[in-house]
């Protein structure tokens, strides 16, 4: 086996597809492709309670919740090497944005990708899709 295929073996890659609510891990590697998710604990029902409480409340409540659900994410993919961002909002951005300041990931390629809403296998297709090109 070549050195360069042995190097390109040991490389770690995640996809994750996210949204403000839930971000779905899909590790990649030339064989198999593996899933976990993380869930925000600032959900639908939580965001009218302190609503109707004050609007001021329910934003800072919603700021702490998104750190900490974006702290979660970026813990789970602090050890790879390759990143993908992908989804249908703006959630992707907002964490790369959050990476990008943190110098944790400074040695780590993180790539950010618009998607449509997409089914499991249309998730596990884009990863693997983006992963053997590039």
């Amino acid at each position: 086996m070549s050195p360069l295929r042995t190097i390109m073996k040991n490389i770690k890659q995640i996809g994750v597809y996210l949204d403000h609510s839930e971000a779905f891990l899909i590790e990649h590697n030339n064989i198999t492709i593996t899933n976990g998710s993380i869930e925000s604990k600032f959900t639908h029902q939580q965001k009218e309670f302190t609503l109707s409480k004050s609007e001021h409340l329910m934003h800072n409540k919603e700021q702490q919740q998104q750190g900490e659900y974006f702290k979660k994410i970026a813990a789970a993919i602090k050890m790879y090497d390759k990143v993908l961002l992908f989804g249908p909002t703006n959630a992707k951005d907002e964490l790369n944005n959050l990476l990008k300041a943190d110098h944790h990931f400074d040695k780590i390629t993180i790539e950010v990708q618009q998607s449509d809403k997409l089914t499991e296998n249309q998730q596990h297709a884009l990863v693997r899709n983006h992963f053997h090109t590039h």
